[in-house]
């Protein structure tokens, strides 16, 4: 049966920081939301881009290779396979990412 996601109520499903929980799948994508607070570590990705969508608050993703990239709610950003990076957030952000299904977000 096909339903409807309400993202407020998958928002309140989320308890730990940097622990994301799967919110719907797509052919071989998935969608996830988290919760970002503090820093989480640098990091790449050597065969997945990864995209994150803020629902609310803010987030600075630090990237190697240029200045940090300051996303606001109702913005977007994806990084390509390759880039290391280190998303951080001062305060409890909600972020939601898409990404290939192999690519298993684990947490801190």
């Amino acid at each position: 049966m096909i339903s409807a996601v309400d993202l407020r109520d998958k928002i309140e499903e989320v308890h730990k920081p940097w622990s994301a929980i799967e919110v719907a799948r797509a052919n071989d994508q998935v969608i996830r939301i988290a919760l970002f607070q503090g820093e989480y570590h640098w990091h790449k990705h050597t065969n997945e881009d990864e995209l994150f969508y803020v629902i609310k608050g803010l987030i600075v993703i630090q990237l190697e290779s240029q200045a940090p990239l300051t996303l606001h709610e109702g913005q977007m950003a994806v990084i390509p396979k390759g880039v290391v990076h280190c998303p951080r957030s001062q305060k409890p952000s909600y972020v939601m990412m898409f990404e290939p299904y192999v690519l298993r977000s684990c947490g801190d």
